[in-house]
């Protein structure tokens, strides 16, 4: 099955088609930047820019940096917060002519597609994935099976939000050397492996490309810590696994 899948960013607003059956882009993704600000309208025409880049006309899955229940977006912390209450399915699928719309978690998106297809492929018990990219993403698996929204970038570390002190965005900002980052890591994984106990980290974002530059100067945890697999195709991958549900109502 083929399902086009759209990855909302703080930078970027990315999609393609996505090959559900070998968990891979059907085609080169097409990418644009985030409106800023990035206001609901705006996001909305982006996705369609990007959707329309393409001969698709059937469901599209679409992910969101915040808290997503029941297609409405919660939260909105590195977006335009207009987002905040939006029903954003329904902006979207108007957007996008009508076409039936589902709204997923980024981070769950991609934490998804790495447990089917990835990483996380075939791994009981707890399992992590964490995007370092704009702020932390979160995804929290238990036996395969997801806890939506977990949002474990705004855990408080050092008295501020985790991801304003670890996220690929901040090494960026303060100009962090790979082992400086590194021990904000150490810091910040320390605390969820207190609290969640997993076996597995998986870490994603685009930095993921980059994994041998800062995973061996890392402290040793009790859980084992790897780079995801579809790197930053994950997102779009786990949306469209999102829409192909909806691809098989219809």
């Amino acid at each position: 099955m083929t399902v086009f899948g759209v990855d909302i960013g703080g930078s970027g607003i990315k999609g393609a088609p996505a090959d559900l059956e070998n968990g891979r882009l059907a085609q080169e993704r097409f990418k644009v930047l985030t409106p800023q600000p990035s206001e609901p309208q705006a996001v909305a025409g982006a996705v369609k820019e990007v959707v329309e880049q393409f001969d698709w006309q059937g469901p599209v899955g679409i992910t969101f940096p915040g808290v997503v229940v029941d297609g409405h977006t919660r939260t909105a912390a590195n977006v335009d917060k207009g987002w905040i209450g939006a029903d954003a399915a329904g902006l979207l699928s108007d957007a996008l002519g009508g076409r039936p719309v589902a709204v997923i978690n980024d981070a769950d998106a991609a934490g998804l597609a790495e447990v089917r297809f990835g990483a996380g492929k075939g791994r009981d018990g707890v399992v992590l994935m964490l995007t370092l990219g704009t702020g932390i993403g979160s995804a929290l698996f238990v036996d395969g099976n997801l806890v939506p929204n977990t949002e474990l970038g705004h855990l408080e570390l050092h008295g501020k939000d985790a991801e304003k002190h670890a996220s690929s965005a901040a090494r960026e900002k303060h100009d962090l050397s790979w082992s400086q980052w590194a021990s904000r890591l150490d810091d910040y994984f320390a605390l969820v492996e207190m609290l969640f106990s997993p076996q597995l980290i998986i870490i994603g974002g685009g930095v993921s490309r980059k994994a041998d530059k800062f995973l061996p100067l890392l402290k040793p945890l009790r859980a084992e810590i790897v780079p995801a697999q579809l790197q930053n195709d994950a997102g779009i991958i786990g949306a469209a696994m999102q829409a192909s549900r909806l691809a098989t109502l219809s």
